[in-house]
């Protein structure tokens, strides 16, 4: 814990990559036109306003941005306590080339990230054809799996729950100012985090010494002793043979 040594899972890398490839393939389709993609990107909407607003000739296609697009952003990390497991809990896995050693990994942690999908159009068609591609999906929850979100080798679910909607129309000034239809859509995406990953040599051996009383003694006192260890020739600590001895026999 906080030991100097240097770890990094990338986390929210994962999570943020996986929300954005949820929205990355919608598309739009007017009259008399074929399908057209609508751009998604990460950031702030109000980034992308101020560009917008900045763009007072609406017939110059090669400054304006294009309408419709969508962006997105984390909006809040909170903890979620009702999803904690056992922190006690530990996973193992194996290390390529030996069995005398694992790599273990102590309990994840989950978090609840608040994440903001912003549907910016210039009309309303546009706008709705986007959200009635989204509102059906979500039942609240859509679920996706992530690749070593909780550990090496094991994917994990991320459920998305869609929160709320609501719309924002940007249309003040003159006529030819540029029209902003925003719909905002607030979700939650449940992650894990762990931490770095130990390795750790396999018990193979345990002794134990017995008395007839709960003081402490020298070891030269005790009455007894068990001892248990795997068979030399097993590897597999999911299936293995354990020989116990019982005395002195050493």
């Amino acid at each position: 814990m906080l030991d100097g040594v240097h770890f990094y899972n990338h986390t929210l890398k994962k999570a943020v990559a996986v929300f954005g490839t949820v929205f990355n393939n919608l598309k739009v389709v007017r009259k008399g036109t074929s399908q057209t993609r609508v751009p998604l990107a990460y950031g702030p909407r109000s980034k992308f306003l101020a560009r917008i607003q900045q763009d007072h000739d609406l017939k110059d296609q090669k400054v304006a941005i294009k309408l419709p697009r969508m962006s997105f952003e984390i909006t809040s990390i909170e903890h979620d306590s009702e999803s904690m497991l056992n922190k006690t809990n530990v996973k193992l896995f194996s290390v390529p080339g030996t069995e005398l050693s694992k790599k273990v990994l102590r309990q994840s942690v989950p978090y609840k990230l608040g994440m903001q999908l912003s549907i910016l159009a210039k009309n309303q068609d546009d706008a709705l054809q986007i959200l009635e591609q989204i509102l059906p999906t979500f039942v609240p929850e859509y679920t996706v799996s992530i690749q070593n979100m909780d550990g090496e080798g094991n994917s994990a679910d991320a459920p998305i729950t869609l929160l709320s909607t609501n719309i924002e129309d940007d249309y003040e000034g003159e006529f030819s100012s540029r029209r902003v239809l925003t719909y905002n859509l607030d979700f939650e995406m449940k992650v894990r985090f762990h931490g770095r990953v130990v390795q750790k040599p396999v018990i193979r051996t345990v002794v134990a010494d017995l008395y007839n009383d709960e003081i402490d003694r020298d070891i030269s006192q005790a009455i007894d002793r068990v001892k248990s260890e795997l068979d030399p020739e097993d590897n597999d600590p999911a299936d293995f043979d354990a020989n116990t001895t019982f005395g002195f026999n050493e």
